[in-house]
């Protein structure tokens, strides 16, 4: 299938199919500067995703491309594709780049009503993790030693040995995460990730795969695939990939997360028949 060429610029339609042409056309639209900028491209891709201008299989235009297009910073860039991803829309190679999925079949509200009230507190740790740990990620880039990323390496292999069977899955990516903390050399990292515990991870708490609508040793692949951007970026000393890619990981879980609390809070709602 076509895929839409790394070289897509606004201003070279020469080079691009009548596909890609569409989807850059689509991307220079007026903006409403009132509403979030990371929203508004969302809405933008979304939109030709579902209209098939970019169908499943096609590569996104690069984020300097996107950024060039819509006159917007790399984090907005980033953001935006993080809630494509977690809405299981695209998905990102590192080094390659983005790619549309085949959609996913509609299988009603994710999570039970009765697990709102704990899905709202894993809502609020996440949160709490994504401004904690993608700075961690970014400061361990920077100090970590080859003993620490060694530590990290043997936490990933355990996770990914486990993933296919019934082995733990939480304690080694608790501990990937943990270690991340330490290597900062910031002890009140680890302090606060140790005080919260494998509570840390959502999974340990509310099923994190049916959430995602997905096979469990598939779900768990996806995760490994995310925590091998953060540990290859660290492993290289790059700082902001680290963060980025702490960021996307973490973004992921609560954009999943948030909507299945919204479908579950609309489903466990009165009818208006009632």
């Amino acid at each position: 299938m076509a895929r839409l060429s790394t070289a897509l610029t606004p201003d070279n339609p020469e080079a691009m199919t009548p596909g890609a042409a569409a989807a850059a056309r689509a991307l220079e639209r007026p903006r409403r500067r009132s509403r979030s900028l990371a929203h508004e491209l969302v809405e933008g891709i979304g939109q030709q995703i579902q209209s098939q201008v970019l169908r499943p299989g096609d590569k996104l235009p690069t984020e300097s491309e996107i950024m060039q297009a819509w006159g917007v910073s790399r984090t907005v860039v980033r953001e935006a594709l993080s809630r494509l991803q977690a809405g299981g829309l695209v998905e990102t190679h590192h080094g390659v780049g983005t790619f549309v999925l085949e959609p996913r079949p509609a299988t009603g509200f994710r999570i039970d009503p009765a697990e709102i009230a704990t899905a709202v507190d894993v809502l609020a740790v996440l949160e709490l993790r994504i401004s904690l740990e993608t700075e961690s990620a970014g400061l361990a880039a920077q100090r970590r030693n080859e003993e620490q990323l060694a530590d990290m390496r043997a936490a990933l292999d355990l996770l990914e040995g486990n993933t296919s069977g019934t082995g733990d899955t939480v304690s080694p990516d608790f501990r990937f995460h943990l270690l991340i903390a330490g290597a900062t050399g910031n002890r009140y990292f680890a302090d606060i990730m140790s005080h919260l515990g494998a509570t840390l991870i959502p999974r340990a708490r509310i099923n994190s795969s049916r959430v995602a609508m997905e096979d469990p040793s598939q779900y768990l692949r996806r995760v490994n695939r995310e925590h091998e951007e953060i540990y290859e970026a660290i492993a290289r000393r790059d700082p902001e990939s680290a963060r980025a890619a702490m960021r996307i990981h973490l973004t992921n879980s609560r954009e999943r997360l948030r909507r299945a609390q919204e479908a579950a809070e609309a489903a466990a709602l009165p009818s208006p028949e009632a």
